[in-house]
């Protein structure tokens, strides 16, 4: 399971490489065409300088024809004709403003003037006006473009991606109360059979010690299945003392866990009150033991440290297992990621859901060391 999860990670960079790679290749691409196009309009503009020096000088001998229609042959491109003092004497495409013309043409001249230098248009020793212009609105689009494209495809791609999430989500949400329901429903007939079996052997043998630890082990599979018909329901909440139901979970782990590992559990008072289902958190607890006992490789220490704040109580849960790399703190509650060769992967990612879908609150890698430990932090608001 972890070699697909990896395998998904890898896939899903490469993905993104892919998509980066689409936007540069598009952004250069987009970027060399307009340069071009700006190239070939700053020929256009000299020769069309040209046109309108040759214009204004032309006497009646000239034939003004070809000039003319190089002039007017301008149709995209906005030009500015003014004098040695920056007044202007005509424009050419471009949309004036119906007050202020004066001001409008000030700042344009001042705008363009810091943009690139005009072309002069010398008409005699005395006399120089100069042309400015600006981009074409096609150049200025193409410009842009790359922009627009690329915000396109990411709104796309985040609707595509939230709308297969959704759906994906509530898929394996399915699934998972399905198999939860059946589970309960399967192991309902057994635990019934169990308890009137248990009832007879008391009858017959009512002094037999070994009664009394069925009688536990039966009730710890009722309560098994209780935990799974509650999966896909909201579960009931109820005012409960946090410290008792974390030290039920404890003492019945310790009670099923070798003496190597050392669960302990410190607290500010007591009672530490919150709204609470215990089957269900119980269950949480008895996970966050189980992953630390699997990460110690059953020896080491774990401690549960619970404090009470103002908004939020907090349970730290600490081990002295081999630690998490960081970029999996998120993937460890991820249904199916799991280290062992053996298992579902799905001790967390139930936690998880427990905590946050049922109990409203927040569970999260606090820190991690390879080789030192791992401390998980869970926040239950008030």
């Amino acid at each position: 399971m972890k070699k697909i999860y990896n395998n998904l990670e890898t896939l899903k960079y490469v993905f993104i490489l892919i998509a980066l790679a689409i936007v540069v290749f598009s952004v250069w691409f987009t970027n060399s065409l307009a340069h071009k196009l700006a190239t070939e309009e700053s020929r256009k503009i000299e020769i069309w300088a040209e046109a309108t020096r040759q214009f204004i000088l032309a006497d009646e001998n000239t034939d003004i024809d070809f000039v003319s229609s190089i002039i007017e042959g301008n149709t995209t491109i906005p030009v500015y004709m003014v004098d040695d003092k920056d007044q202007i004497i005509f424009s050419r495409n471009v949309k004036e403003p119906l007050k202020n013309k004066e001001e409008f043409y000030a700042a344009e001249i001042a705008r363009l003037k810091a943009f690139r230098a005009p072309i002069e248009v010398r008409l005699d020793k005395n006399t120089v006006q100069y042309i400015y212009y600006d981009d074409s609105l096609l150049l200025k689009q193409l410009h842009y473009f790359p922009y627009i494209q690329f915000s396109v495809i990411f709104v796309f791609l985040l609707m595509a991606f939230i709308a297969f999430s959704g759906t994906k989500k509530a898929e394996q949400n399915q699934v998972w109360v399905g198999l939860s329901k059946e589970t309960a429903h399967q192991l309902g007939t057994p635990i019934s059979s169990l308890l009137a079996w248990q009832e007879l052997l008391k009858t017959k043998h009512p002094d037999d010690k070994l009664l009394p630890e069925m009688g536990k082990d039966i009730n710890r599979l009722r309560i098994i299945a209780e935990r799974f018909s509650k999966i896909g329901s909201q579960p009931e909440l109820k005012q409960e003392d946090l410290v008792t139901t974390i030290e039920n979970a404890i003492n019945y782990m310790k009670s099923r866990t070798s003496e190597k590992v050392e669960i302990s559990l410190s607290y500010d008072k007591r009672p530490i009150v919150s709204n609470l289902n215990v089957p269900l958190f119980e269950w949480v607890i008895e996970n966050l033991c189980k992953n630390a006992i699997d990460a110690m490789n059953g020896a080491g220490k774990i401690h549960f440290a619970l404090s009470e704040h103002e908004r939020f109580l907090q349970i730290d849960v600490s081990d002295t297992g081999k630690g998490i790399e960081r970029s999996r703190f998120k993937t460890i509650f991820k249904p199916g990621y799991t280290t062992k060769r053996r298992g579902w992967g799905l001790g967390l990612s139930l936690t998880k859901r427990i905590v946050e879908s049922y109990h409203h609150g927040k569970i999260f890698v606090k820190q991690s060391e390879i080789g030192i430990g791992t401390t998980f932090r869970i926040l239950l608001y008030k």
